[in-house]
């Protein structure tokens, strides 16, 4: 019994995730001729507040605030959240 898993940010309409489910169910069932009716698929989507990628929520990235914001292209800053935001 095949499992997808798939984490999404929060933000599509229920077609899209509609959507993707079916996609997903297909390629399983095409790439490892899993019997259709045994595929399972679960979405979980996160508030943008709670996803992170070095040290940035997609939220801060977004609205170019937090510690990416104190930094070049490239670059890692070594600031804490507060020290880049007492320094902006």
């Amino acid at each position: 019994m095949p499992l997808i898993e798939v984490t999404l940010v929060e933000g599509r309409t229920p077609k899209q995730l509609r959507s993707l489910i079916h996609e997903l169910h297909g390629a399983a069932v095409r790439a490892i001729a899993a019997p259709p009716e045994s595929v399972r698929v679960v979405i979980r989507e996160v508030p943008p507040t709670h996803w992170a990628a070095g040290d940035v929520t997609i939220v801060e990235r977004r609205a170019g605030t937090g510690a990416a914001a104190a930094t070049g292209p490239g670059e890692v800053s070594r600031r804490t959240p507060d020290e880049a935001e007492r320094r902006s």
